[in-house]
């Protein structure tokens, strides 16, 4: 049997009484005693989350723009100045999703990718293929030697400006899904959460020591629990559930990181002219007692549909899920679920639930 890989804070997280779990072949923290309250000191104060297991990839060459303007479904050509982020996928040439990843402009001829950990070796092995097919003058380097610490929630921009008082003076300004480079640190304005906050990516030996600034600055570890219910709450893809190869992102509620108008080649661009999107995601509040999980059949009166992550929201206090649903359907509507061989009610809505520690759906 493989060891699992540990990431440069494995040892901070036993200090800190971590249950650790194996996902995606990483040891991880799961939680650190309650799951529950990671989840709300992120939707109302600040908490912090090592991703360290994800992997930055830098794109870079004179080709560099142009190779990615090919081999992400969306448009990298939007970006003008460094520092600018952009949400996109990987598709295959059937249209479907290889991954979800966020780019990041470093320079005119130097890009920043950040892919999932689930995902990176694949994906590694895609781009360097493409990239001897598609252009010339590019190099692909994995950044293994870089840590991710993500911090999020309404007050984890001060907390980390308290913890590291030479970054507020880059990032104090900083728009969201913007990035600025201090000294060895990418700190981006971006999440998993629908909280405000940092993800900042750093040399691996200096990630323990901002670790610990950052706890005794007020902020809060948080496991890959809370991670889960936040980004549920978020409306946010988890790949594996919400998005695969076999599903485009029309039918994965992510059309967002598609740009077809440019009239630009890319990967996957003439299947899904030709496929048209049989189903969509949408999101289900249970009306019922229960919890809607993964894999369970939804009833709905144009057709069936499948929950693709469900779970309990702590801060709606019931049951949500994203589901796969018949293109009919619309939000307001009733369906029912299965839940261990009982049908339950459940109102359709259109993600996100929470965003910025509000409930953005009528319950």
């Amino acid at each position: 049997m493989q060891a699992l890989r540990t990431t440069p804070l494995n040892a901070a997280h036993r200090a800190l009484g971590a249950k650790m779990v194996e996902f995606a072949g990483w040891e991880m923290p799961l939680h650190y005693g309650s799951q529950i309250e990671e989840h709300h000191r992120v939707r109302r104060d600040a908490g912090m989350f090592d991703v360290s297991h994800m992997l930055a990839v830098d794109v870079s060459g004179k080709d560099a723009r142009d190779f990615l303007r090919r081999a992400l479904a969306n448009d990298v050509g939007r970006l003008s100045a460094t520092g600018q982020a952009l949400y996109s996928c990987l598709l295959n040439e059937a249209g479907g999703v290889l991954d979800d990843l966020i780019a990041y402009q470093l320079a005119a001829e130097r890009f920043r990718l950040v892919v999932n950990a689930g995902r990176a070796e694949t994906d590694c092995a895609w781009l360097a293929a493409q990239g001897g097919r598609l252009a010339a003058a590019v190099a692909i380097e994995p950044r293994r030697d870089l840590a991710i610490i993500a911090v999020q929630g309404p007050r984890a921009r001060a907390k980390t400006w308290d913890a590291a008082p030479a970054l507020r003076a880059a990032t104090g300004s900083l728009a969201p899904f913007r990035a600025a480079q201090v000294d060895e640190m990418l700190v981006a304005r971006t999440g998993y959460t629908g909280e405000d906050g940092f993800e900042i990516l750093l040399p691996a030996g200096r990630a323990p020591v901002l670790w610990r600034a950052l706890h005794e600055s007020g902020v809060a570890p948080a496991g890959l629990g809370a991670r889960d219910t936040l980004r549920l709450e978020a409306g946010m893809n988890l790949y594996g559930q919400d998005m695969d190869e076999t599903v485009t992102p029309f039918e994965s509620g992510l059309g967002q990181t598609v740009a077809l108008g440019e009239g630009r080649e890319f990967i996957g661009r003439r299947a899904l002219e030709a496929r048209p999107a049989t189903r969509r995601l949408l999101g289900l509040v249970l009306l019922d007692k229960g919890v809607m999980r993964n894999h369970q059949t939804v009833r709905c009166a144009a057709g069936a549909g499948e929950i693709t992550s469900g779970g309990f929201s702590p801060t709606l206090n019931r049951s949500i899920a994203l589901a796969r649903l018949p293109p009919a359907v619309a939000p307001g509507e009733e369906v029912e679920v299965e839940v261990r061989d009982s049908w339950l009610r459940a109102r359709v809505v259109k993600p996100p639930f929470v965003r910025q520690g509000k409930i953005l759906v009528n319950i």
